[in-house]
């Protein structure tokens, strides 16, 4: 297929999370897509993002992902993106803070008739977390357990 329905394909996809209308995302990709980094509560298929976004939309309500650059080829896209959005409801055990947040992320994805069937991404979650004022715990990092400083 041509790298113009893949973009568009990926800007549906958006337009999907952005609405809340996730049930669009039935339509958009395969039913046997292979997630690479899924997101902690994430399961398989079209279900596992309608899942994912549904968690994502109850604890930022007005959540938000702008994409900052897109590239594609016959088969990929790639995009960089920015998601924003305010706290106000659980967001994996954490209460609402009312905090808005906004990180980067940065996403491929692989197309076959139009339908993503496979996809690697990664997103700010730490920097989200910090956002909402969760300190990670402090670890001892592996090169004071190696005895270098």
């Amino acid at each position: 297929m041509s790298k113009e329905l893949n973009i568009q394909t990926q800007t549906k996809f958006g337009e999907a999370i952005n609405s809340g209308n996730l049930e669009a995302m039935r339509e958009l990709v395969s039913p046997t897509v292979v997630e690479h980094d899924p997101g902690p509560t994430q399961g398989p298929g079209a279900q596992g993002y309608i899942d994912l976004f549904t968690e994502m939309r109850t604890a930022f309500p007005d959540l938000k992902a702008s994409p900052e650059h897109i590239t594609a080829d016959e088969d990929t896209v790639a995009m960089a993106y920015t998601i924003t959005g305010t706290h106000e409801g659980d967001f994996q055990g954490i209460a609402p803070t009312g905090k808005k947040i906004k990180a980067r992320g940065v996403q491929i994805a692989r197309f076959e008739n139009g339908k993503m069937v496979e996809r690697w991404g990664s997103s700010d979650e730490l920097g989200i977390l910090k956002q909402l004022g969760v300190e990670p715990k402090k670890h001892e990092s592996i090169l004071e357990k190696l005895g270098v400083s």
